[in-house]
């Protein structure tokens, strides 16, 4: 599965999130350690998801462009 994911930069720092996991977020230093994170951090939501038996969001087939 494809999920939206949004990486911002802070003024020291990244944050990513994702769109259809409410609360899956992730921070660091760079942009490649953010995007690692954010991947192992949708692992887990899923995983937990499942675990609780709750159903897994379907991603969504949005697409960001920067304006």
């Amino acid at each position: 599965m494809e999920y939206t994911i949004v990486i911002e930069k802070g003024p020291t720092s990244y944050g990513a999130h994702v769109l259809e996991l409410p609360g899956c977020v992730a921070a660091a230093d760079t942009r490649e350690e953010v995007s690692t994170l954010i991947r192992e951090a949708i692992q887990i939501y899923i995983d937990e998801l499942e675990g609780d038996g709750l159903p897994v969001p379907e991603p969504s087939s949005t697409e960001l462009v920067n304006a």
